[in-house]
């Protein structure tokens, strides 16, 4: 297991909200297992979800999100797969949603040896609440090039 630090940046567009970007760094570490690499981080205040861990799991061309913890209900998970759909349900604070991802675009340069840089465009439907497009990138940072945590 290898410790980084990620640069985590995220724009979300919908007719409901407008436009809200989000950009935040964090520790994570970032292993390799039968044949799929893993980043795990805690999550933050600015994405909504504090208290939680965030695993992502990138094999061949999918990513499948993963969120554990104190306000992740029963856990909440998405397959991002381009061109493909996942359903499933969004668990929150307030209880679970049903939801529909739709993923357009999915680039993952990530390795093991910790280079590379993860980059997904998909369009989200939280039923009754929201529909919208989401990007989100995440990139290792560099040790030369990092910044003190906060």
């Amino acid at each position: 297991m290898k410790e980084v630090i990620l640069r985590i940046k995220g724009l979300q567009m919908s007719e409901q909200v407008g436009e809200d970007d989000i950009e935040f760094i964090t520790e994570a570490q970032l292993y390799e297992r039968n044949g799929a690499v893993y980043l795990i981080y805690d999550e933050s205040e600015l994405s909504g979800v504090p208290g939680c861990k965030t695993r992502l799991r990138m094999r061949n061309s999918q990513m499948q999100l993963k969120r554990f913890g104190e306000h992740a209900g029963d856990g909440s998970e998405i397959l991002f797969e381009k061109g493909k759909r996942f359903n499933g349900v969004y668990d929150t604070p307030f209880g679970p949603i049903e939801m529909e991802v739709l993923t357009n675009r999915l680039e993952n340069t990530l390795s093991a040896e910790g280079h590379g840089q993860i980059d997904i465009d998909y369009d989200i439907c939280l039923k009754g609440l929201v529909e919208g497009r989401n990007r989100i990138n995440i990139s290792l940072v560099e040790p030369e090039k990092q910044e003190p945590l906060q």
